[in-house]
């Protein structure tokens, strides 16, 4: 039988049991896609990682990530635990880690501070569909539960990712966001007819987070996650574009808050550097802790 390592990870966070959970598989070689895709469901997590030897010299580690139904491109917090998992493993370093995803091939920096780490990630290029309007748009703040007057008149529902799409929904008050409660059928229906799985609904305040939000995406098995490394990487994307925050010395950095509304709140800290008003590079930041380590035997 073989052995294989396995972790439960508590990402942009500090303290156990708060954050965004994933799975973390350090040892994947020799893994078949059904099995991962098995332990993926067996864990539960939103996302597991699976950590694999290099494909090529073009990277030094390829990353899978599974939902509890499928296979997805990327995954923020699950890469931050992943290589969380890596950095103390291996005693790493301060160093830039290259990882092959299903979003391209991308650096993690590892930053160690005495004897913890803190991890860099920078996503991949923003992309930005049209803004969607009428029936389509009408029907996603519907299945949120919200009216059409509680969405910011600013903020264009738009679908944008920074590798694995969200669609964008900025809403006026912070009441309204942590009341939610979405018609999870509807919106894995209205996914299937948008491409597009996950709902990143967000507030903008002047408190030390300038963001707060919530993501739905139970069209691939999750129906709320608790912090989302691709809700706000395109969020901070989408921020630049439709000019909803001042970017200092050409980078826009904020923090953003979420999983409040689940009794597991952990916080995102984004960069984006903007180039003639548009935005360039996202990079998406966080700690990790490690809740517990077992061995599978399969």
């Amino acid at each position: 039988m073989a052995q294989y390592r396995l972790y439960q990870v508590d990402a942009f966070t500090t303290e156990r049991f708060a954050g965004n959970p994933a799975g973390v598989v350090p040892n994947a070689d020799g893994l078949s896609d059904d099995q991962m895709q098995a332990i993926a469901r067996e864990l539960n997590n939103s996302e597991t990682a699976f950590i694999c030897v290099p494909q090529h010299a073009g990277h030094d580690v390829w990353v899978r990530f599974f939902t509890p139904k499928t296979e997805v491109p990327s995954c923020g917090h699950a890469t931050i635990a992943a290589h969380y998992v890596r950095a103390v493993e291996h005693a790493l370093p301060t160093c830039t880690v290259v990882q092959k995803i299903g979003a391209g091939i991308l650096p993690v920096e590892v930053v160690r501070n005495d004897t913890d780490y803190h991890l860099v990630m920078t996503q991949a290029e923003p992309e930005f569909q049209k803004p969607l309007s009428g029936r389509q748009r009408d029907r996603i703040v519907r299945a949120l539960g919200l009216d059409v007057e509680d969405v910011r008149g600013d903020c264009p529902v738009q679908i944008v990712s920074t590798g694995h799409s969200k669609v964008m929904i900025g809403i006026r008050t912070l009441d309204k966001l942590h009341s939610l409660q979405p018609d999870l059928s509807k919106l894995a229906e209205i996914s299937r007819g948008i491409g597009c799985n996950g709902y990143y609904v967000f507030v903008l305040t002047t408190d030390e987070y300038l963001v707060h939000g919530r993501m739905f995406a139970p069209a691939i098995g999750i129906a709320e996650d608790p912090v989302t490394g691709n809700a706000n990487g395109p969020l901070g994307a989408y921020l630049v574009r439709h000019r909803l925050a001042s970017p200092a010395g050409g980078t826009l950095v904020f923090r953003a808050r979420q999983g409040e509304a689940m009794g597991r709140p952990g916080a995102a800290e984004v960069s984006v550097d903007v180039e003639d008003g548009s935005p360039k590079t996202v990079r998406v930041a966080g700690q990790a802790v490690i809740v517990y380590q077992s061995v599978l035997e399969l």
